[in-house]
C-alpha cells in the first residue's frame, strides 16, 4: 500500500467528516457529532501512517527527508496539523460542534493538495536551500500555529454566528450544541495564544536557519515580512485583550484579519511574490 492511496483516503473521509459534524449540527444531533469526532480521529490514524510512509519512500527512493518540502507536503501536513491541534480540544471541552471548521479546511487543504494543476504531488529530491536539520523545527512549530489559528478563525465565525442569533435561542436551533458566548470567546483566545507561542517560535528556527543558510538573521524576504504582519496582528490581539480588556466581536473579527494574513503568507506569498521562499510553490 502507499501513501499516495492512503492520502486519497484521507481526502475523502475529511469530507465525511465535515459533512457528518455539519449535520450533526444541522439536526441537532449528539450521535452523529460523536461519530464525526471518530471519523476525525481515525482518518488523523490514517494521514499519520500515510505522512511516516511518505517520509519511508523518500529514503526507499535515495531522496531521504521529511514529507515537508514542497507545497504538496505542507499540504497535506497542514491538514494533520489542524486535526492534531482541534481534536484535544473537543476531547477536552466535549463541544463537537465546533469540528466542522477544522474537519472542512482539513479537507480544503487535501482536496487542493489532491486536484489542483498547480500542486506536483510526487516525491521530489531536496533542494539544497533546504537541506538542513533545521526544516523539521521550522515547518511544524509554524504549522502548528497556523493550525490553532484556524481553529480559532472557526470558532471566531461561530461566535459571530451565535451572537448575531442570540434573540433566538431555540432549544432545538442551530446554534443549541454550541458553547455559549463566553465559553466561545475564551475558547478562541486560547487557541490565538497557543497559536501564537508557536509561531512566535517557529519566526525564530526560522530566523536561525536563516542565518545558517545564507548569512543572516533577516533580509525582508516577502515570506519573512508577511510572517512578521501575521505575527503583529495576533500580537496586538492579545495585548488589546491583556491591556484593554477586548473581549467577544472585537477578538473574533481580529482572529479573522490575522487568519487572512495566515492564508496570504502561506499561500498568496508564494503565487503573488517571489523570493527566497518561492521554491514553496512546487
Amino acid at each position: 500500500m502507499s501513501s499516495s492511496l492512503l492520502l486519497s483516503v484521507t481526502t475523502f473521509a475529511y469530507l465525511a467528516c465535515t459533512v457528518v459534524y455539519l449535520a450533526g449540527v444541522i439536526f441537532h444531533r449528539e450521535r452523529l457529532l460523536a461519530w464525526g469526532g471518530r471519523i476525525a480521529a481515525g482518518t488523523l490514524g490514517i494521514q499519520t501512517v500515510a505522512l511516516l510512509l511518505r517520509w519511508y519512500e523518500s529514503y526507499e527512493m535515495g531522496h531521504g527527508h521529511a514529507p515537508l518540502s514542497n507545497l504538496y507536503e505542507s499540504l497535506v501536513f497542514g491538514a494533520w496539523a489542524v486535526m492534531v491541534v482541534y481534536l484535544p480540544l473537543e476531547w477536552r471541552t466535549k463541544h463537537r460542534s465546533l469540528g466542522v471548521f477544522p474537519a472542512f479546511i482539513s479537507f480544503l487543504c487535501m482536496a487542493y493538495a489532491s486536484f489542483s494543476p498547480d500542486v506536483a504531488s510526487h516525491i521530489q529530491p531536496l533542494l539544497p536551500a533546504l537541506k538542513s536539520n533545521w526544516l523539521i523545527a521550522h515547518v511544524i512549530t509554524c504549522f502548528l500555529g497556523y493550525a490553532a489559528f484556524a481553529v480559532a478563525f472557526g470558532i471566531s465565525v461561530f461566535y459571530l454566528l451565535k451572537r448575531a442569533h442570540a434573540g433566538n435561542p431555540h432549544p432545538k436551533g442551530v446554534f443549541a450544541l454550541m458553547p455559549d458566548l463566553r465559553e466561545l470567546d475564551e475558547l478562541n483566545y486560547q487557541m490565538i495564544l497557543f497559536g501564537f507561542l508557536w509561531l512566535s517560535v517557529g519566526i525564530i528556527t526560522g530566523s536561525v536557519w536563516a542565518n545558517s543558510a545564507w548569512g543572516n538573521y533577516w533580509s525582508w524576504d516577502p515570506k519573512e515580512t508577511w510572517s512578521l504582519i501575521t505575527w503583529l496582528v495576533y500580537a496586538a490581539l492579545l495585548h488589546a485583550r491583556a491591556m484593554k480588556g477586548w473581549r467577544g466581536k472585537r477578538v473574533a473579527w481580529l482572529s479573522l484579519a490575522g487568519f487572512a494574513c495566515v492564508i496570504f503568507t502561506y499561500l498568496g506569498v508564494n503565487f503573488l511574490l517571489s523570493g527566497l521562499h518561492s521554491y514553496a510553490t512546487k
